[in-house]
């Protein structure tokens, strides 16, 4: 670490000194990463307000920490330029810049009172599972191996915090499904002619009403991946010259914050693209409109979610093992598990005095037909495995595993 590094102690002394799993009931809880997800609204396209209002029902992916800010939508009359590109998008850069984005999402950390600069540790301690007593002791002994366990606990923390974009437009097949049925009365018609049997009557008004429930309702979604950049001098000079608590108030140190803004970064990863063409409507009603377009950009958004994570091995997030006998987790389809997929199983080892790392210790992959369908209301369309409630591996190496050891998929 660099200079001031009892101050830099007392930054990070709130996270916890362990990301081994601590059961509380059934959940088992851990570090996750930290996720704030915002829409670029197009108000010019159709059911614009009701994709609005789907996007800002869906919570932030069970694996990440909810780490957004109050802006949740961007609106825009007009189509995002170059939305299609894999390269950081001008508009987006834009808007996180003008707006302090990173900045803010720093402060969120912190609980920043924005009127009086006032900050607390509490949020860096429920996510960092802070263990008081243990903080009290490495907080006593100044020592270099709890300074460094400190260091360790903070990057792991504020370090993982992403910002994904989504950029949602309707995809209009009404007048393919209307096509579609024109098509199916038609065949109806000429059977009945040459067989001299209506029987095909009935068919034709079920394959009808299915048309009619999915309308052909689509969205297309490009999802942007950012990071924010997170090293040793932005904490250094976070916690001597501009963090202040409620009891002290220093309004130099709550300038300087402002001033430090600029110095605080989101770094672009990269982009994927969803069309959540595969979406089936089955189990919702034909007068909830609110739900289908729901199902169909929650569906779309969490497969992009999975891709991301596919392509990019930063973003990816770990599961804890609910149990070992079988092994179970409670991961599945939502997050893109299949009987293709494999996981490596990792174990948090002391590499050096107070320094962490993940080891693997072993492969595992999913049972056939085992498989949780977690998706958005998969239950109610009556999926295969939607009742499962975990997903069952196999070990395919390493050695015996223990409840609480985190997973984390490997690339395909």
């Amino acid at each position: 670490m660099k200079t001031n590094k009892i101050f830099i102690a007392l930054f990070f002394a709130f996270c916890t000194l362990t990301v081994a799993a601590q059961v509380e009931g059934d959940d088992l809880q851990y570090r996750r990463s930290s996720l704030y997800s915002v829409m670029i609204s197009h108000t010019d396209q159709k059911f614009a307000n009701e994709i609005r209002e789907a996007f800002l029902e869906i919570p932030v992916p069970d694996r990440f920490n909810d780490h957004d800010l109050s802006v949740k939508v961007l609106d825009m009359d007009e189509k995002l330029k170059k939305a299609g590109s894999s390269k950081e998008n001008a508009v987006i850069s834009d808007f996180i810049k003008e707006n302090q984005i990173a900045s803010r999402m720093v402060a969120r950390w912190l609980n920043r009172d924005k009127y009086t600069g006032a900050c607390n540790m509490d949020l860096v301690k429920e996510r960092g599972l802070y263990s008081a007593t243990e903080f009290d002791r490495q907080l006593a002994m100044r020592s270099s191996r709890g300074l460094a366990m400190l260091e360790d606990a903070g990057e792991e923390l504020i370090g993982n915090t992403f910002l994904v974009v989504n950029d949602i437009r309707y995809i209009d097949k009404e007048k393919r499904a209307k096509t579609w049925g024109s098509i199916l009365s038609i065949a109806g018609s000429l059977a009945a002619a040459y067989t001299g049997i209506n029987v095909i009557e009935d068919a034709t008004d079920l394959a009808s009403a299915m048309v009619n429930t999915i309308k052909g309702f689509s969205v297309k979604i490009n999802t942007f991946l950012y990071r924010l950049e997170w090293n040793d001098e932005l904490a250094n000079d976070l916690w001597n010259n501009q963090y202040t608590d409620s009891a002290t108030c220093d309004t130099t140190k709550m300038y300087n914050f402002e001033r430090a803004r600029g110095n605080y970064t989101l770094r672009y990863v990269g982009k994927v693209e969803s069309k959540g063409s595969t979406t089936s409507f089955m189990g919702i009603k034909e007068d909830q409109p609110s739900v289908m377009i729901r199902k169909a950009c929650q569906r779309a958004i969490d497969e992009n979610i999975v891709e991301l994570q596919t392509a990019y091995e930063e973003f990816r997030s770990k599961t804890p093992l609910l149990t070992v006998e079988p092994l179970t987790a409670y991961i599945g389809m939502k997050e893109g598990v299949t009987e293709d997929s494999k996981f490596e199983v990792l174990e948090r080892v002391e590499v050096a005095e107070g320094q962490y790392e993940y080891k693997r210790v072993g492969v595992i992959k999913p049972v056939k037909n085992m498989i949780w369908d977690n998706r958005y209301m998969a239950f109610e369309e009556s999926a295969p495995g939607a009742s499962l409630g975990v997903t069952t591996f196999a070990k395919v190496s390493g050695k015996d595993f223990l409840r609480g050891m985190l997973i984390r998929e490997i690339s395909k």
